[in-house]
């Protein structure tokens, strides 16, 4: 029977057949031929980048002939989404060459790919044909292409496969049905893969199998990577077999030893199966049961919060957190379910647990903005404190891409934010190294350039971010991570390129004017030379925009204080002054219509905090204050007579009581500004109306007015006229008084106007007659020793006063002996050495006793002791 139905094979089919004992089984033919295959390492094929391509997908706006070729699988379950994959119902077009297929004439025959040498017998071709397309079978052949029908020929056939996918098996299943378990999962793109057919195919009968035909058939995918059930690219994990198979006449040996060379292909292959294997059991024993749970107990708050610990648990054992998990939207489907459930804490729990399967696209976007939601509320602060939603939303910021997820990473910092608002959250924050992170996400916004199509679309991103450092820049741990070599460079360049975005403008600014409250910030600002540009750039086009200016202005009065150099660039800028001056004008004639006083309950009127326009005019002239420090920069100004008017119509219109600080700063300034005698100088011009303003604040009962227009009286008073008018307005009766203070800071400036007053000899008699000798000694004995300038000043009024003296009883009067005592003993070198206890500024008062006090009171104590001695 076997012989009759060989017979009838001969004559029907043109093949040279090999005569054979025993026809073998398929099983026993797909496993000489899977023994005889080889390993061949296939290095991974390089894709030029292109940023102008886009993932094809249902959302994407590129045409197929461009899409970007990227394989997938169709029937995949390794997406995150409905649309993150391309619609299931839509075929792909037939492609422009059609290639030709060969089909067998029986189903339930199995054909087989021989190569190079023919077959030894026609059933087992039809056999091993059968094998190789259960093994290599993929979607329909009929929906990818059209096939083309050839009538057979006479000739031999041989198929030659050029670079085969890697064969599936299962090992549990029978061999009947083993292959056709498996699936080859392949795309095809029209421009970028190649199906290369050689010679005719012919197809006849059934579909299920393939026969050959003369001539070669070579099927060939070219530039294409095979992708596993899993996601992953067949060719990182796992060896091609090569395309050379033993010929059929060598030994059963020799073929082992070839398998025993492909050994490790095949374990790896039984190794991924049977993790398959282990994934399905650990989901039907662990996952499933706590699934059905949650779909259950939607009622029920808490235990759908001890049902989402147990499921993250589990995966987390289960090694399924991630996206290879290849039920990952299964799981997906159901959390998203009880995402709408009002409930905070199980919110919580479904954040996480979605984090950590690595969503993206809009998946992310909404998670994130459910963390948002949660962190927000006052009310959860305990249950984020203690738990682990910050390290979730770290791994967002630092590994999702910059471009493709700035809408959730705006979402993930605008919840970082908040949580750095609690001080526990804040310093996990920094032990966590978020500082690091929050500077080269900056670093990469900067460097992407205006012209990008995401350059608008990040500002709100570094809105976020801005406005998280500025709470961060209060805290100590977090500053010393926040270089200053690094943080304000960046920012600055931030600040530059968006400066058309008011608001992010504020939040850049405002990090910048609290880290410039720190030396090493400070230092650092200075030195980018660009910013003082900016700043003045800022001003100019935002000039009313009160929370932006003062900020500005605040940190420019930090930088001008410590830094000469800083007073310098900012003057040397074009326009920097009347740049000031203009907003000096602003925000004076917008604090003319602000009010200063509030009432209470019972009708007493209360002093109330500064305006805004007061709070800018504050800190704008303390910066033109601090500007007036550097020599040339000083005597420039105090020829601008538009700023010197602003200043003295500020002691004009505004009170003490309405606003101490801007006056004194008003006054701080003008005395600055009165020490350079220029040529054209506003201040000389308007002293005596200056005089008169400062006349106003020596009658208010605030010790620290009083001494700022002593100050100014004490520059003003070099000035004859100016004399005349502390005299005839008794004003040096108050000044010698101030001498009683016992306080350096309001003794010095006031031996300066007694000194001045001394140099007209008409003025001297007035310090016997008000005391002002003996005050004079007591200061010199109080001060002496630790304040040699405050001494040496002290010798130099004597020195005046004791020009023209007939006698020193007549001059000094009692006195006389103490002053010879005391001078005498402060020109001892010892007694000098003795009372410089301090180091640091032993030096420093060395050389000015040398220098400065001894030469005036050497020659005080020579001519005391003449007149003393003569008397």
């Amino acid at each position: 029977m076997q012989a009759s139905k060989t017979e009838n094979r001969r004559k029907a089919e043109p093949f040279y057949w090999l005569s054979v004992a025993k026809p073998r089984t398929s099983s026993e033919i797909v496993n000489e031929a899977r023994d005889a295959l080889q390993t061949v390492k296939t290095p991974r094929p390089f894709t030029p980048t292109d940023e102008q391509r886009k993932l094809s997908g249902s959302q994407s706006s590129c045409c197929p002939q461009n899409r970007r070729p990227v394989l997938f699988s169709l029937d995949t379950s390794s997406s995150d989404s409905s649309e993150s994959r391309p619609n299931s119902g839509v075929r792909l077009s037939p492609l422009t060459h059609k290639p030709v297929v060969i089909i067998s004439e029986k189903k339930d025959e199995v054909s087989s790919v021989f190569h190079p040498t023919p077959p030894a017998d026609a059933a087992e071709l039809r056999k091993v044909s059968r094998a190789c397309k259960g093994l290599f079978r993929a979607t329909s052949l009929k929906n990818l292409f059209s096939a083309k029908v050839v009538p057979l020929d006479q000739n031999e056939m041989k198929l030659d496969f050029e670079e085969p996918a890697m064969m599936m098996n299962s090992l549990d299943r029978s061999n009947n049905n083993c292959l056709a378990e498996q699936k080859l999962y392949t795309s095809f793109n029209d421009e970028s893969r190649q199906l290369i057919c050689n010679e005719h195919t012919s197809r006849s009968g059934s579909e299920d199998s393939m026969e050959g035909t003369p001539g070669n058939f070579s099927l060939q995918l070219q530039g294409e990577r095979s992708v596993n059930r899993d996601g992953r690219f067949a060719d990182e994990e796992q060896q091609f077999p090569g395309d050379q198979i033993e010929e059929p006449g060598k030994k059963s040996s020799q073929l082992r030893t070839s398998g025993q060379k492909r050994r490790v292909t095949g374990l790896t292959d039984e190794t991924r199966i049977n993790e398959w294997e282990e994934e399905d059991f650990f989901w039907h024993t662990r996952i499933l049961p706590i699934l059905r749970e949650l779909e259950k107990r939607e009622d029920n708050i808490e235990h759908l919060c001890l049902a989402c610990t147990k499921l993250h648990q589990a995966l987390g054992d289960g090694n399924m957190l991630g996206k290879r998990f290849k039920r990952r939207n299964i799981l997906l489907k159901t959390l998203y379910k009880l995402v709408d459930i009002d409930s905070d804490p199980l919110s919580l729990k479904l954040a996480k647990i979605i984090l950590a399967m690595k969503v993206d696209g809009k998946n992310l976007v909404s998670v994130c903005k459910l963390a948002f939601k949660i962190c927000r509320n006052e009310n959860n602060y305990f249950i984020i404190q203690n738990d682990t939603l910050l390290d979730y939303l770290l791994q967002v910021l630092w590994n999702e891409d910059l471009q493709t997820n700035h809408e959730a990473l705006i979402y993930c910092m605008a919840a970082l934010k908040v949580m750095s608002e609690k001080e526990a959250l804040r310093l996990k924050m920094v032990s966590k190294g978020a500082i690091e992170m929050f500077l080269e996400l900056m670093k990469q916004i900067n460097n992407i350039k205006e012209h990008d199509t995401y350059f608008s679309k990040l500002g709100l991103l570094l809105v976020q971010l801005t406005a998280t450092l500025r709470i961060l820049a209060s805290c100590a741990q977090a500053r010393r991570q926040l270089s200053p070599g690094a943080a304000v460079p960046q920012l600055c360049v931030a600040l530059e390129q968006r400066s058309g975005d008011k608001d992010l403008c504020v939040w850049i600014v405002s990090v910048l004017s609290k880290l410039s409250t720190y030396n090493d910030f400070c230092a650092a600002l200075a030195d980018c030379s660009r910013c003082y540009i900016v700043f003045l750039a800022l001003l100019n086009k935002y000039q009313k925009q009160q929370d932006l200016v003062i900020r500005i202005i605040f940190i420019l009065g930090n930088l001008t204080a410590r830094n000469d150099q800083s007073r310098e660039q900012i003057f040397k800028e074009k326009g920097s002054v009347n740049t000031l001056t203009s907003l000096f004008q602003t925000y004076y004639e917008l604090d003319l219509n602000a009010p200063t006083w509030h009432h209470d309950r019972r009708g007493k009127s209360q002093p109330k905090y500064p305006s805004e326009a007061e709070d800018v005019l504050i800190k704008l002239i303390r910066v033109l204050a601090n500007l007036s420090i550097h020599p040339r920069v000083g005597a420039a100004l105090a020829a601008a007579h538009p700023l010197v008017g602003l200043l003295v119509t500020v002691l004009e219109y505004k009170s003490v009581d309405d606003c101490e600080e801007l006056v004194i700063n008003a006054a701080t300034a003008i005395n600055n500004l009165s020490y350079y005698q220029v040529e054209n100088s506003a201040v000389q011009e308007k002293q005596l109306h200056i005089a008169e303003m400062l006349l106003k604040l020596l009658m208010r009962d605030n010790m620290d007015a009083v001494v700022e227009a002593v100050r100014v009286f004490g520059n003003l008073s070099q000035h004859h006229e100016i004399r005349d008018f502390i005299m005839q307005k008794k004003i040096y009766k108050f000044v010698i008084a101030l001498l009683d203070s016992k306080d350096r800071e309001v003794c010095f400036p006031a031996c300066g106007v007694l000194l001045n007053l001394t140099v007209d000899e008409n003025k001297r008699a007035f310090l016997m007659e008000e005391g002002g000798i003996g005050k004079l000694i007591d200061c010199l004995q109080d001060f002496g020793p630790a304040d040699w300038q405050l001494s040496c000043l002290i010798c130099k009024t004597l020195w005046n006063y004791s020009e023209n003296m007939a006698s020193t009883a007549s001059c000094f009067g009692g006195s006389t002996n103490t002053l010879l005592m005391l001078l005498t003993a402060l020109l001892d070198e010892e007694v000098e050495l003795e009372c410089s206890l301090d180091k640091d500024i032993k030096d420093c008062q060395r050389v000015y006793w040398e220098r400065e006090f001894k030469p005036v009171a050497a020659k005080l104590l020579d001519r005391i002791q003449s007149h003393h001695s003569s008397s």
